[in-house]
């Protein structure tokens, strides 16, 4: 995918970096000529633009492109402007970063794709991760449902799903099971990594240091995770 990211802060530079190291073929753009040297060799080309001014977006490729991001987050209107011209140039597809319920209107008035709140949103779940105690990820999928990353309790180590009866014990649906696999790496040292097993099956026996993916209430996450607080593998 060919993606445009205007604004290289922290969470614009970041974000280009990311999806460029999973493939994507990523332009970055911003006024900042230091910020352009810093991520000009860690993307497909970097460009400084002032994102105010409609002319400077001849030097982007917005006619071949997929996504175009506007990560910039100060409360000067820049976003808003950035956004506005590239609705009149480009059919990509848009996302754009507000810094306020003001521009939250206006955005959405304007039909943007997507609106995102960086801060808020990892707030939110870095809130949910500490309310979570014993949780090790989540993605919440509304205010009551999400999916969470639990360790197995010593308690369900070499039991069975079908032996525990886990979805109506717990209330909870296992996505998956993680567990941790010994490797060799092109030194010779031995590494750890996280491999999914798939989906799992009634006779899958939990093992030591597994972590679940489950999916289910906050309610009942929490209640398991307070249940087998004394219990967990690790």
């Amino acid at each position: 995918m060919k993606v445009v990211v205007i604004g290289l802060g922290n969470f614009g530079m970041s974000l280009a970096i990311h999806l460029s190291n999973t493939g994507n073929e990523v332009i970055g753009a911003d006024h900042d000529l230091e910020k352009i040297e810093q991520i000009k060799d860690k993307v497909a080309h970097a460009v400084a633009i002032d994102a105010t001014n409609e002319s400077a977006y001849q030097a982007l490729p917005l006619n071949n492109a997929d996504l175009a991001i506007i990560a910039i987050g100060q409360k000067n209107g820049a976003s808003i402007m950035s956004t506005a011209i590239l609705k009149k140039l480009t059919k990509a597809k848009i996302i754009s970063r507000s810094a306020s319920a003001l521009e939250d209107t206006i955005l959405e008035a304007m039909g943007v794709d997507q609106i995102i709140h960086p801060e808020q949103e990892y707030a939110e779940r870095f809130t949910k991760k500490i309310n979570l105690k014993g949780s090790i990820d989540n993605f919440e999928i509304d205010d009551e449902y999400l999916v969470s990353e639990i360790e197995v309790s010593k308690t369900l180590v070499g039991k069975t799903i079908q032996e525990l009866d886990f979805r109506k014990k717990f209330n909870l649906n296992i996505i998956t099971i993680i567990r941790k696999k010994q490797h060799t790496n092109l030194l010779g040292r031995p590494v750890q990594k996280r491999e999914v097993v798939g989906l799992p099956t009634p006779d899958m026996v939990f093992q030591h240091g597994d972590i679940l993916a489950v999916f289910g209430r906050d309610a009942d996450i929490k209640k398991y995770l307070k249940n087998h607080a004394d219990g967990f593998s690790n």
